[in-house]
């Protein structure tokens, strides 16, 4: 029988009557003759609650045993989904991520997959079973301890299992009903997408759009997998949600297909430094090791030697940065005379695959800001995405502002 993947987030298990709801949807798949593999979350709050009880109890904890216990909230989800359904007699089993096996690395709390072999969960399918509740986020070590993927890892997970067992698409349920053009919360004219494309998705999904993991989509693009993300507390249409998928299954788009932003941002510069090779890497060196995630950068012109070099990260990172910076400073890898932070910034950004072929967007995009008063403080381009940062009083304008300007309420 062919094989559909449904994924089914904290909020869509959060109690047992959503437990029982999921369940239904799961019926009716399996109903059309799909053998289903479900990916469940932990219960809505649990993994916070586990995480804290961890940091309580051990705030310098073994990175092994916060996995064991953090594991455990899909344990629970993936053991009641396996009732309720046999509860409506449908042949199904819960598994854990050893038990499938999904094979990791051994980094602890952020692991990556290495190997999904279908061969027990295809065997029980074979004897009958007809839905596999496996609980998403975990797996195991090649030393056979419980590995965790990082948050957002059941989305992973689904894709991962797509891929593994040739699934012909894989659903995401959430407590969205799509991807937005942008954020509903923020301007009252978003629309619903039917379908965007994977570069697409991956770039808004970076950019803070907070409905799809990254390395989800990353792992769907490498391998085609189908995604749908729709609502778990809707009434569903075989064409409800929206589909992500290769570019080439999309007609026609907008030029520009998406608005996001990312509130909390900072802007940091480093003022005075050398201008020499290999300063870029003595600088942004110590910021990897330092797990500073740095996105936008941009080295100003150099005078009599000495340039200034500007760079964003998350504002929950600066004091890392600036410890990161410092220790380079003191080691005499770096000179700087100053280093200053601006962490009332944010990021907005147009994405749209429609940019490689036609010219005049971003000039579109700073005229937009200008007529509305806003100053840019940094821009970064790609192909396909057009990033600025501007004072974080005037984000919620900006983003108004553009998806107005580029007409995103009106399908391509």
């Amino acid at each position: 029988m062919p094989v559909l993947v449904m994924k089914f987030g904290g909020t869509s298990v959060a109690n047992l009557d959503r437990i029982r709801r999921a369940a239904k949807r799961v019926g009716v798949e399996v109903a059309k003759g799909y053998d289903v593999i479900v990916i469940v979350s932990a219960m809505s709050g649990k993994t916070n609650e586990l995480v804290g009880w961890v940091n309580e109890t051990s705030p310098l904890y073994d990175a092994r045993e916060y996995d064991a216990v953090v594991s455990s909230g899909e344990n629970v989800t993936a053991g009641l989904m396996a009732l309720t359904l046999q509860e409506m007699d449908i042949p199904a089993r819960s598994w854990q991520g050893w038990q499938v096996p999904l094979k990791t690395n051994s980094a602890h709390s952020a692991a990556r997959i290495e190997e999904i072999p279908p061969e027990n969960i295809n065997a029980k399918f074979a004897e009958g079973m007809r839905v596999a509740v496996v609980a998403g986020f975990q797996g195991i070590s090649p030393e056979g301890r419980i590995t965790t993927l990082g948050r957002g890892g059941s989305d992973t997970t689904a894709v991962a299992f797509a891929a593994a067992f040739e699934a012909e698409r894989c659903d995401i349920y959430t407590d969205v009903d799509g991807i937005y053009t942008t954020d509903p919360r923020i301007a009252t004219k978003a629309r619903k997408l039917d379908k965007i494309a994977f570069e697409e998705m991956l770039e808004l999904a970076s950019l803070g759009a907070k409905v799809l993991q990254t390395r989800s989509v990353e792992l769907a693009m490498r391998y085609n997998v189908k995604l749908r993300v729709l609502s778990s507390f809707e009434e569903q249409s075989d064409d409800a949600g929206t589909l992500v998928c290769s570019e080439e299954e999309i007609m026609e788009s907008n030029v520009v297909n998406g608005i996001a932003y990312s509130r909390d941002e900072a802007k940091m510069t480093l003022i005075s430094i050398a201008d020499r090779p290999g300063i870029a890497a003595a600088i942004f060196g110590p910021l990897s090791e330092a797990g500073v995630n740095v996105d936008m950068i941009i080295q100003n012109i150099s005078e009599e030697g000495r340039t200034d070099m500007t760079f964003s990260c998350p504002t929950d990172q600066v004091a890392r940065a600036e410890k990161a910076l410092q220790s380079a400073q003191d080691s005499g890898e770096i000179d700087y005379r100053e280093l200053v932070a601006d962490t009332n910034v944010s990021k907005v950004s147009a994405v749209g695959i429609g940019m490689r072929s036609q010219s005049g967007v971003a000039a579109q995009m700073f005229k937009t800001l200008s007529n509305e008063g806003v100053n840019i403080k940094v821009i970064a381009t790609s192909e396909i995405k057009i990033s600025v940062l501007i004072d974080r009083k005037y984000m919620e304008l900006a983003v108004q502002a553009l998806h107005d300007a580029f007409e995103l309420d009106k399908a391509g």
